[in-house]
């Protein structure tokens, strides 16, 4: 089991709330594209970090959350 595993979300709600309570981020469509832009560049440095630390298969999850906020807000 990856010893991160504590730290992902298990549902868009939960992700949804952290982002939105937790840190305080006002999750409007721009920000959500400025997020999957970054996200989806193989080139971006913290794109690279979180990929190493959390996969590939989670990074495609935040990626497909931050989507469907966009799409939803």
């Amino acid at each position: 089991m990856n010893e991160h595993s504590s730290f992902y979300f298990q549902s868009y709600e939960q992700w949804r709330h952290a982002i939105t309570v937790r840190c305080n981020i006002n999750l409007t469509p721009e920000y959500a594209r400025a997020r999957i832009h970054a996200l989806s560049d193989p080139n971006d440095l913290h794109t690279q970090e979180f990929a190493a630390k959390y996969g590939d298969a989670y990074l495609k999850q935040v990626v497909a959350w931050f989507t469907r906020a966009e799409q939803s807000t």
